[in-house]
């Protein structure tokens, strides 16, 4: 018998080495896919090159620090003069210059060709499985772009810093800046999202209107991210009047700082490595974007940027959890063999690739219809009702995923030092902001009753395609039935009606995009009858299908 020596309790095996240096995008066949399907296969050789940057274990390494090490809120410097300064961890700024080397900030609107969005989507789900706080910035300054546009005395001024490459740290009047970043202030601590409730008030400087300055005088119950040089700010003008929307510098003309102070940070459950605030406007200094009065729509623009960016987010989550589950799998033994040779491990990633791979052929279909929605109308109805059911049920679906995911991990995948923990808390954000679910799924009626003449293109192109899978059929008629049902259950049914658009809509995808195999397995288990039986919880597929397939196409070995 082998005998330890003093001070050795124990062999360390069966351990599974870190996931790293790998290529995220060459390894993902449907995201590749899709690339090409949609136009943009000209990117393809920088996404090869970031998808292989960003699981170096240095960068890797970026992502643990920058959550590990929170950013920091100083209200005042040694003099006792207020400043509210934003320290974050060197790797917080190493993850920006990152994302803004790629363009994941303006690529539409600074190289605007065919599959400029698609090309975008992918680059930015590709980040989001290493990092997502990082994102929240980024995706603010994307979305405020075509707002900002409709501004050109002001957005003149901006282009150059907001379509820059590099990642402009420093807190400065925005004019010595080579780089800017736009963050949102909506909601107020009485209304949450009904933003119509908003309190604080803008007041005109001279006489008034668009383009114009004003003083802001007020609060934001969530005001993100406060470092960031400017924000788009809702206020009233008037009692009566309905909100506007405001450009609020974090600098004010004259170089000092604007008029913001922030209250505190947010003790967030997830998003850590970001910073979220509360804060109070004295005066501030503020442009009218747009005409007074028309703040909501004003912004609801920047909202279907910032929506389609919580899906490619979800989506992610999914997919960096799958393939950390998948990798563990077969690395871990139990039971005298591999846990990915074992048939109810199999069963459980199998259906959890099916979800992943179909979040994702969703995405890469909406960021196509963002490009084409003024060309026809089935494409308005991707972008219009598709994308809320989307932000809805994908954002919902990756809350259980990463659970199941960090299941697969057992106590390892629950303790801080692995990725897991962070995937998890990271789920529920993406389900809150931007629209929790019911605002979502009011917003899927609302556009389905306005945009009736794209509803019908939809859903007859739909029913082209469901022609031969009698399930999906089936589940095509009975969403119509729903929709046609009296306004009071309509709205009590609006999560079931988002939720059937959404697995239609994945549906439909996969028959046309992926092997038969994965397109019939994902319909047996969310559309057909009995599919109660699965679908609910993971690892509940039919013992008929080919579940080491699907893994294998997932994540090639």
């Amino acid at each position: 018998m082998e005998r330890h020596g003093p001070g050795k309790t124990h062999d360390v095996t069966n351990q599974v080495p870190p996931l790293a240096d790998y290529n995220l995008f060459a390894c993902d066949t449907a995201l590749v896919a899709a690339l090409e399907r949609d136009g943009a296969g000209w990117h393809r050789d920088a996404l090869l090159r970031h998808g292989a940057a960003l699981t170096t274990p240095d960068t890797l390494a970026l992502a643990e620090l920058a959550n590990r090490h929170t950013p920091e809120l100083f209200t005042h410097n040694p003099r006792g003069e207020r400043i509210d300064a934003l320290e974050f961890h060197p790797a917080w700024h190493s993850l920006l210059a990152l994302l803004r080397r790629e363009g994941l900030h303006a690529l539409p609107f600074s190289d605007p060709q065919r599959g400029a969005m698609a090309a975008r989507c992918a680059g930015y789900f590709l980040h989001a499985q290493i990092e997502s706080g990082s994102l929240c910035p980024l995706t603010m300054t994307f979305a405020s772009i075509p707002v900002l546009q409709r501004e050109p005395a002001l957005f003149d001024t901006l282009r150059d810093k907001l379509y820059a490459r590099e990642h402009d740290p420093r807190d400065l009047p925005l004019a010595q800046k080579g780089s800017a970043m736009i963050g949102m202030g909506m909601t107020e601590k009485q209304g949450g999202s009904d933003v119509r409730s908003n309190q604080t008030h803008a007041y005109a400087t001279g006489a008034g209107g668009r383009g114009t300055e004003y003083r802001l005088v007020g609060h934001k119950w969530f005001f993100s991210a406060p470092q960031c040089d400017a924000h788009l700010v809702l206020a009233r003008t008037d009692d009566q009047a309905g909100l506007s929307c405001f450009f609020v510098p974090r600098f004010a003309p004259d170089g000092s700082k604007n008029a913001v102070q922030i209250q505190r940070l947010k003790d967030k459950l997830g998003n850590r490595s970001n910073a979220s605030s509360e804060v109070e406007f004295l005066d501030a200094y503020g442009i009218l974007i747009g005409d007074e009065g028309r703040g909501v729509p004003t912004i609801i623009e920047m909202a279907n940027y910032t929506r389609l960016d919580c899906v490619i987010g979800s989506a992610a989550l999914m997919r960096a959890a799958l393939v950390q589950a998948i990798h563990h799998a077969r690395h871990r033994s139990a039971f005298g063999r591999h846990l990915a040779e074992q048939p109810l491990m199999q069963n459980v990633l199998a259906d959890l690739a099916l979800e992943s791979e179909a979040a994702t052929v969703l995405f890469m279909r909406l960021a196509r219809a963002f490009e084409d929605a003024a060309s026809a109308p089935e494409e308005r109805a991707w972008r219009r009702i598709v994308t809320p059911a989307a932000k809805y049920w994908v954002c919902k679906r990756t809350l259980e995923f990463t659970g199941e995911a960090m299941e697969v991990w057992g106590g390892n995948g629950y303790v801080e030092e692995g990725p897991m923990a962070r995937f998890y808390r990271e789920a529920p954000v993406n389900s809150i902001w931007e629209g929790s679910g019911n605002v979502m799924c009011l917003d899927v009626l609302r556009a389905v009753e306005r945009e009736a003449d794209a509803a019908q293109a939809l859903f007859a192109a739909w029913q082209t395609q469901a022609q031969a899978h009698p399930a999906l059929a089936t589940a095509l008629q009975r969403l119509a039935a729903t929709l046609n049902e009296a306004p009071h259950t309509r709205e009590a049914s609006a999560r079931r009606i988002a939720q059937q658009i959404v697995l239609i809509a994945q549906a439909t995808l996969l028959v046309r995009h992926a092997p038969a195999a994965v397109a019939d397995a994902f319909i047996a288990t969310r559309l057909a009858d009995g599919c109660g039986e699965s679908g609910r919880v993971y690892g509940t597929l039919p013992a008929s299908f080919d579940h080491a397939a699907i893994i294998e196409r997932a994540f090639p070995a």
